[in-house]
C-alpha cells in the first residue's frame, strides 16, 4: 500500500549537547573534588598575558597559595610537597616557572584538571594532602587546526591534526618567554647584556586508535628555566616527561589501561669558565608502570582494581670542577635508590534510588635499596656511625595499609549529603625551609632514619543546586590527622648536607577546616565566591620546646571571588579579588651582647605573621572575528593588581642608622597590565 505524504516544514526548539550534567556536584558520589575546564581558565584575568592552571586552583575554597609569585599551593593544612601533580599520568616535583611566577602548564595544550582535596580514589597514592591530574589534548582527528598567542613577556603556538584521519591524531604546544632577547639589545658594555632569563614549554601527544577494542597514547612534555649572567654563573632547573598508554576493551564489562611512565626533575647551578669554573647538578629520576582495570559488574557496581610499582633514583648533588678550577675534586653526595609498590581495589555502589557508596582499600610498600651509606643517630641526634649496603640490598622495608570510604545520600534532585574517609601515606620528603618552593630544594626519601609521612582526613559536606541548576553550592567540613611530619631544627644547615637526616625532626599535626562555596554556572554573569576557614598546627620533639606551634602555610581565613560578564558575543569582562591572611614566620623579639657580638632572640616558631595578602585583578576578551570563520582571533587585555597591593614576599630584620633591629618588606609585583593576541585557523 503506497500512501503519499505532503511535505511540512517546522521550526524545532534549539537543542543543547553537554558533556556531564549540570547537576553532577549533587549527584556524584565524589566529594571535595573539582573539574576545571580550559576553557573557564582561559577567561579568568592573566599575569603578563600567561592563563595558568594552578593560580585558577588556588581561587577554590581549601587551597592555598604559596605567596606571592608562587605556583606552589597547600591543601587542606598540607605542606607544599604534599600535593601529587600528574601530567597525563606523569609526577611533575617541580611545576613552577621564574621561581613560581609561572607553572609548567602551557593553555593550548591542556585539555581539563581534576582536583582532589579529600575521599580521594583508591587508584591514587604517594601524597598526603591532595592530586592534581592534569590531562593534555588529544588532537583533532578530523582536520589541521593552528592555534597560539602572542603576548609581551611570552608568546604560544600549538598545531594538531590528523595524520592518518579518524586514525591517528597528534598535538604539538610550544611556549617560550623572550626577556633575555630585549636584554641583547642593550649596550655591550652593560653587564645586563649577557644575561638569561627565559623558560620554555614544549608538549607532544598521539592518539592512535587501532581498532574499536585497542587505543595508544603516547606523551611527552618537556620544559626547563635558563638564568645566567654571562661568565659570573648560571642556573637551570625543569622536567621531562614520557608517558604511554594502552587501553583495550576486553568485552563490554571489563577494560584495562597499560601505562609506562618516566618522569626527571633536574637542576644544575654553576659557573660557566674561569678559575672558579663549576657545576653543580642534581636530579630526581623515576621509572613507573601501572595496569589499572575497571569492570562494570552490573548497573549497581563499578569495580576498579590495578596495580603500580615505580623505582626512584635520588641523585641529591654532583659537583664537578671545571678545566682552570683545581680548588677541589668532584663531590658526589650520596645517590639513593628506591622501589614504591602499590596494590588497590575500590568498588562504587548503588544501594536503592538514593544512597551510593564508594570503598577501597591500596596496599602500598616502600623499598630503600643500596648501594648506600646510611647514617646512625642516638637520641639526642648525634652521629653514631654509619651501616653501608651493597648493590640490590634491600635493606629496609615500610608497607601501609590505606582504607578510603566514600558515602552520599541523595535528598532529591537538587541536594545531597556526603561523607567521606581516606588515609594516605607519603614516602618521599621534601627538604625546604621555603614556603612557596624552591628549585634547588631537595626530595629525599623514606629511610631507616626518616618514617613516612601519614594522614586521615574525614570530611562532611551538604551540596545543593539552585534555579534550575543556575548555582551550584556547597559546604564542606573536614579534620586531618597527620603523623611524621618533618620539620628541621633550630640553625639547620639544609643545603649540601651530607647527614641532614640528623637535623630532621618528625611529629604530628592536625588541620581542620569548613570550605564554603557558591558558583554560578550559566547566564551571562557567571563565576564563584569561596571562603575557607581553617587551622593547621604541627608537634614537633626538639621545636619549640616541643610545644604545638602553627604550621608555616597556617591561614585562619581565605577568601576568593570570580566573575565574569558576557557583556555580548564579542566582549567578556572577568574579574578577580584574593584575600589571605599573612603567612606564619619567625621572628626576632629582641637581642643581647655575648661579647662583642649582639645575637638575637627570636619567638616562638612561627608565633609571628606577614601582613595580609589581598590584591584585585581584572581582564577583557574581545573576540575580532566571528565563531563561523575559518581564522578567529582575539586579544586578551588584563591588569594584574589593579589597585597596587604591596604584598610581602619576604620579611627582613636589618639594623637601621641607629643600630636598632627594623623589619624590612621585599615585594615584587605592583600593577601589571598586559595585552595578548591569540589567533586559531
Amino acid at each position: 500500500m503506497n500512501i503519499e505524504l505532503l511535505p511540512s516544514a517546522a521550526r524545532l526548539n534549539m537543542v543543547e549537547v553537554v558533556g556531564e550534567a549540570q547537576n553532577r556536584n549533587v549527584e556524584e558520589v565524589q566529594m571535595s573534588t573539582i573539574d576545571m575546564k580550559m576553557e573557564t581558565i582561559k577567561k579568568i584575568p592573566a599575569l603578563m598575558g600567561e592563563v595558568d592552571v594552578i593560580r585558577a586552583i588556588q581561587l577554590l575554597p581549601g587551597v592555598q597559595s604559596g605567596g606571592e609569585g608562587s605556583t606552589g599551593f597547600f591543601v587542606r593544612g598540607g605542606g607544599l610537597d604534599q600535593n601529587l601533580i600528574l601530567l597525563d599520568e606523569a609526577p611533575i616535583y617541580n611545576a613552577s616557572h621564574l621561581f613560581g611566577i609561572f607553572s609548567v602548564f602551557n593553555q593550548d595544550a591542556i585539555k581539563n584538571a581534576e582536583l582532589y582535596k579529600g575521599g580521594i580514589p583508591a587508584r591514587y597514592g604517594g601524597r598526603l594532602s591532595s592530586v592534581l591530574d592534569v590531562r593534555m589534548k588529544e588532537g583533532n582527528s578530523k582536520k589541521t587546526k593552528v592555534s597560539g598567542g602572542i603576548g609581551l613577556i611570552s608568546s604560544r603556538l600549538t598545531i594538531e591534526g590528523p595524520l592518518i584521519k579518524d586514525k591517528i591524531s597528534y598535538v604539538i604546544s610550544g611556549r617560550r618567554t623572550y626577556g633575555d632577547l630585549f636584554l641583547k639589545l642593550l649596550p655591550d658594555d652593560n653587564p645586563a647584556s649577557d644575561a638569561q632569563l627565559f623558560f620554555y614549554d614544549l608538549n607532544g601527544k598521539i592518539n592512535w586508535r587501532i581498532n574499536d577494542k585497542n587505543r595508544v597514547f603516547i606523551s611527552a612534555y618537556t620544559g626547563r628555566d635558563v638564568l645566567g649572567a654571562g661568565d659570573l654563573f648560571n642556573l637551570g632547573w625543569g622536567n621531562q616527561t614520557i608517558s604511554a598508554r594502552w587501553n583495550h576493551i576486553f568485552n563490554d564489562k571489563l577494560f584495562s589501561n597499560f601505562t609506562g611512565i618516566y618522569s626527571n626533575f633536574n637542576y644544575n647551578l654553576g659557573v660557566p669558565s674561569g678559575p672558579n669554573e663549576f657545576v653543580w647538578t642534581s636530579k630526581i629520576l623515576n621509572y613507573s608502570f601501572k595496569n589499572d582495570y575497571t569492570y562494570y559488574l552490573n548497573t549497581n557496581n563499578t569495580v576498579k582494581f590495578g596495580i603500580q610499582s615505580t623505582y626512584h633514583t635520588f641523585k641529591p648533588a654532583l659537583i664537578e670542577p671545571g678545566g682552570e678550577n683545581e680548588s677541589f675534586n668532584k663531590v658526589e653526595y650520596f645517590n639513593r635508590y628506591a622501589l614504591e609498590n602499590g596494590i588497590y581495589v575500590s568498588n562504587e555502589q548503588k544501594i536503592g534510588g538514593r544512597f551510593t557508596l564508594q570503598y577501597g582499600l591500596r596496599l602500598s610498600s616502600f623499598s630503600n635499596i643500596g648501594q648506600d651509606t646510611v647514617y646512625t643517630y642516638d637520641d639526642e641526634y648525634n652521629n653514631t656511625g654509619f651501616n653501608a649496603y651493597e648493590s640490590g640490598d634491600i635493606y629496609n622495608t615500610f608497607a601501609n595499609l590505606e582504607p578510603r570510604l566514600a558515602a552520599k545520600f541523595t535528598i532529591d534532585d537538587n541536594s545531597s549529603v556526603k561523607a567521606s574517609y581516606n588515609r594516605m601515606t607519603q614516602y618521599l620528603h621534601l627538604a625546604t625551609n621555603s614556603t612557596g618552593g624552591a628549585p634547588l630544594d631537595v626530595w629525599m626519601p623514606s629511610s631507616t632514619n626518616t618514617a613516612p609521612g601519614v594522614a586521615d582526613q574525614i570530611a562532611l559536606g551538604y551540596f545543593r543546586n539552585l534555579s534550575k541548576n543556575m548555582f551550584e553550592t556547597s559546604v564542606e567540613v573536614y579534620y586531618k590527622v597527620l603523623q611524621n611530619q618533618i620539620d628541621f631544627a633550630d640553625n639547620a644547615n639544609i643545603l649540601l648536607n651530607k647527614q641532614l637526616e640528623g637535623v630532621i625532626r618528625q611529629g604530628g599535626g592536625e588541620s581542620f577546616g569548613a570550605e564554603f562555596y557558591v558558583k554560578k554556572q550559566t547566564g551571562k554573569i557567571t563565576g564563584w565566591v569561596s571562603y575557607t576557614l581553617s587551622r593547621a598546627t604541627r608537634t614537633v620533639d626538639g621545636i619549640n620546646n616541643g610545644n604545638a606551634y602553627l604550621a608555616n602555610y597556617h591561614r585562619p581565613h581565605s577568601v576568593s571571588i570570580v566573575a565574569m560578564y558576557a557583556l555580548n558575543d564579542k566582549l567578556d569582562l572577568s574579574a578577580t579579588w584574593v584575600y589571605n591572611t599573612g603567612t606564619r614566620l619567625t621572628a626576632p623579639t629582641g637581642r643581647f651582647n655575648y661579647g662583642t657580638e649582639l645575637v638575637p632572640v627570636y619567638s616562638d616558631r612561627n608565633a609571628s605573621k606577614m601582613p595580609d595578602y589581598h590584591r584585585a585583578d581584572v581582564g577583557l576578551n574581545w573576540k575580532l572575528s566571528d565563531d563561523d570563520q575559518r581564522w578567529k582571533n582575539s586579544l586578551n587585555f588584563s591588569i594584574y593588581n589593579v589597585y597596587g597591593r604591596k604584598n610581602a614576599f619576604a620579611i627582613n630584620f636589618v639594623d637601621n642608622e641607629v643600630n636598632l633591629p627594623t623589619a624590612r618588606m621585599t615585594y615584587l609585583f605592583s600593577i601589571i597590565p598586559s595585552i595578548t593576541w591569540n589567533f586559531e585557523f
